[in-house]
């Protein structure tokens, strides 16, 4: 390899909650010469991070602005409250917006949900993230609306969580730069959307000359095999010569008497 050759390599970013394992484990299995970083970004920043060129393409959440970015939507996340195991709620399976009007809600300042009123009590100080919201949810202070995955992310011991419905949901997205949708980015799509490692999307495939068509070979198939008779004769070939009923057997001449 000269000195002036670069390895190519893939640089993804992602935010907090979204697990890119499975995708990874992919690309190696299909790229192993192509390494993979995984760069962790907060949602806000996610867009201008994929402008400047930090990474190849991320994970993010919706909606982020497009301009100069192409996104893929992926799927939407139920949405959940986050308290302590021992708070009201947890004895029911789900709640609605309404059933927290009471409850002092947090609402961090990296929040993903878009409300269009926002549920609870608001609290004197919004948290600068939401693992900051955590803690006070594990304080006893309030109660925290997120998406499960960051539920999950930030979990406790001590707390739980119930599906909250009719609430907005957050939307995870495949994104990257516009005039950089390379090879190694259409690879990842292809990985991210479930194609088999045989897909041809985005690749040169052989010309159709190259090819014999198809409908070539039933001709030279049929020629090759020798013509038929008909039925008819076949049934007649080596049969016994039958005579007919009315055919009448020739007359002997009467015997000569001897004299």
């Amino acid at each position: 390899m000269t000195g002036s050759e670069v390895t190519p390599s893939f640089r993804l970013a992602y935010v907090p909650g979204v697990t890119p394992t499975k995708w990874v484990r992919i690309w190696n299995e299909r790229l192993p010469d192509v390494p993979l970083t995984l760069l962790q970004v907060s949602p806000a920043e996610a867009a201008d991070v994929l402008r400047a060129g930090g990474a190849d393409a991320g994970f993010v959440r919706l909606p982020v602005d497009r301009t100069d970015l192409s996104a893929i939507p992926l799927y939407a996340e139920t949405t959940v409250v986050v308290i302590p195991k021992d708070h009201v709620v947890a004895a029911v399976d789900e709640v609605s917006p309404e059933d927290l009007a009471d409850e002092v809600v947090f609402h961090p300042l990296d929040e993903t949900l878009e409300w269009e009123q926002r549920p609870g009590v608001p609290a004197a100080e919004r948290p600068e993230t939401t693992a900051d919201a955590v803690e006070l949810v594990a304080a006893g202070v309030g109660v925290l609306v997120v998406p499960q995955s960051l539920a999950r992310l930030h979990h406790r011991k001590d707390l739980t969580y119930r599906t909250v419905t009719g609430a907005p949901e957050s939307r995870v997205a495949l994104a990257w730069p516009e005039a950089e949708t390379t090879d190694l980015v259409e690879d990842f799509i292809g990985i991210v959307r479930g194609r088999t490692v045989n897909s041809s999307r985005g690749r040169a495939q052989t010309p159709a000359k190259d090819r014999a068509p198809a409908k070539d070979k039933a001709p030279a198939k049929a020629a090759a095999q020798p013509k038929r008779k008909p039925a008819a004769d076949k049934g007649r070939r080596g049969a016994p010569v039958r005579q007919s009923k009315s055919a009448k057997p020739a007359k002997r001449g009467k015997p000569r008497r001897r004299s």
